[in-house]
C-alpha cells in the first residue's frame, strides 16, 4: 500500500502538518527535523499528492514567470536560480516569454495566469497599466529588474553606482577619452540602460571631462551588438582609449572587434564590463560583479515567504551587493596615445 502523510508523521515522530511544511520547503522546521522527515519519506516511498494539497489549501502550487528574453544570459540565469527554489518547495513554473510588443500586449490584455498561479515573478518592467493588471490578480508579486513599485517586492542592484565605479576606475587610471556601449534598444520600459548611462555621465562631469556623443554606441545587450558598437566607436575621429560596456556580453563583443582590428587590450584600449558573466574570468575581463543568480533565488524565496506568511510585513525593495572586479582588460593609457 502507498504510504500516507500520517505514516510519515508517525515514523518521524512529528505532526502531519510538520511533514507537509518540511517537504514543501516552508519555514518553521529545523534543518535536523527536515532532514529526518525527508529520510523517512524516502524510506517509505511517500510522495505528496499535488491534487490533495491543492484541494486542501486552495493553491495551484504554480508560480507564473514573465520574461522579455528567455534566451538571454541574464534572464536565463535569474530564471534558473528562481526555478530551483520553487521546485525545492514543491512548486511548478508557468513561463511566459513576452519578447515582442504583440505577445506582451496580448498577455496583459487577457492575463492567462489568472486563477492558474499562486504568485508572479516578473523579469520585465511593467508600465502603470500592466502593473495594475498584475495587482488585480490578488497574488504576491516580485521582480528582479527596475526600481521599487507599489505592490511588488523588487530584488535588484544599484545600476547607477555600479556604472560609476566602472567609469571612475578608468578615470583613475588616467583615461580621458572614455566611450560607452549601451543598450538603449533593450526591453521596453527597462531602466537599466538609463541608470548605467547616468552613472557614466556623472563620473565624466565629476572628472571635468566633456561628454562627446561620438563616444556612445548602442550594443543591444548582445555580443554581436557589442562588436558592432565597438567598431563604430573606433571609426570616430578621436577614438576612445577606454570603453565601459553596460554588460559583459557587449564587452566580449568589443574585445572581439578590437582583436579583429589588431588592437591590443589593454595596451591600446581598456575595456570594463558589467555583470561578472560566467565567461568574464575566462577572458580576463575587468567588470562590475552583480549576483545575478542570487537575485533570482532571493526573489523566489521572498515570494514563497509571502505565500506562507500572508499577514506578515514583507520588504518592498531588496538591494543586492555589487563590486568592481579588476582583471586584465584595464590599464593606464599609453603616453603617446590620444587622451
Amino acid at each position: 500500500m502507498t504510504a500516507s502523510i500520517n505514516d510519515v508523521a508517525r515514523a518521524a515522530g512529528v505532526s502531519a502538518s510538520t511533514v507537509s511544511r518540511a517537504l514543501r520547503g516552508r519555514a518553521g522546521v529545523s534543518d535536523e527535523v527536515r532532514d529526518r522527515i525527508a529520510a523517512v519519506a524516502a524510506q517509505l516511498g511517500y510522495t505528496a499528492s499535488r491534487s490533495a494539497s491543492s484541494l486542501a489549501s486552495g493553491r495551484t502550487f504554480t508560480i507564473g514567470v514573465v520574461v522579455p528574453y528567455v534566451g538571454r544570459w541574464f534572464f536565463g540565469t535569474v530564471l534558473d536560480a528562481a526555478e530551483q527554489v520553487f521546485s525545492a518547495a514543491g512548486y511548478d513554473v508557468l513561463l511566459y516569454n513576452l519578447g515582442t510588443p504583440e505577445t506582451r500586449k496580448r498577455f496583459f490584455t487577457k492575463l492567462p495566469v489568472r486563477k492558474r498561479v499562486d504568485a508572479v515573478l516578473s523579469l520585465l518592467i511593467p508600465d502603470e497599466g500592466e502593473s495594475a493588471a498584475l495587482r488585480s490578480l490578488g497574488v504576491p508579486l516580485a521582480s528582479t529588474v527596475g526600481v521599487a513599485r507599489p505592490g511588488f517586492t523588487v530584488v535588484g542592484i544599484d545600476d547607477r553606482a555600479g556604472a560609476e565605479s566602472a567609469v571612475r576606475h578608468l578615470v583613475n587610471l588616467g583615461h580621458r577619452r572614455i566611450g560607452t556601449i549601451s543598450g538603449s534598444s533593450g526591453p521596453l520600459h527597462w531602466t537599466t540602460p538609463i541608470e548605467r548611462r547616468r552613472g557614466y555621465l556623472d563620473v565624466l562631469t565629476e572628472a571635468g571631462i566633456e561628454h562627446d556623443p561620438a563616444l556612445e554606441a548602442d550594443g543591444d545587450y548582445t555580443l554581436e551588438g557589442g562588436e558592432r558598437a565597438m567598431t563604430e566607436l573606433l571609426a570616430a575621429s578621436r577614438p576612445p582609449t577606454a570603453v565601459f560596456a553596460q554588460s559583459d556580453e557587449m564587452a566580449m563583443g568589443a574585445l572581439r572587434a578590437l582583436r579583429r582590428h589588431r588592437l591590443r587590450v589593454p595596451d591600446d584600449v581598456s575595456v570594463v564590463g558589467f555583470d561578472d558573466h560566467e565567461l568574464a574570468d575566462v577572458v580576463g575581463l575587468t567588470t562590475v560583479a552583480q549576483p545575478v543568480a542570487g537575485q533570482g533565488a532571493e526573489a523566489a524565496r521572498l515570494l514563497l515567504r509571502q505565500l506562507d506568511e500572508p499577514g506578515a510585513e514583507h520588504p518592498g525593495h531588496v538591494q543586492m551587493p555589487i563590486r568592481l572586479v579588476l582583471r586584465e582588460t584595464t590599464a593606464p593609457p599609453r603616453p603617446r596615445g590620444p587622451q
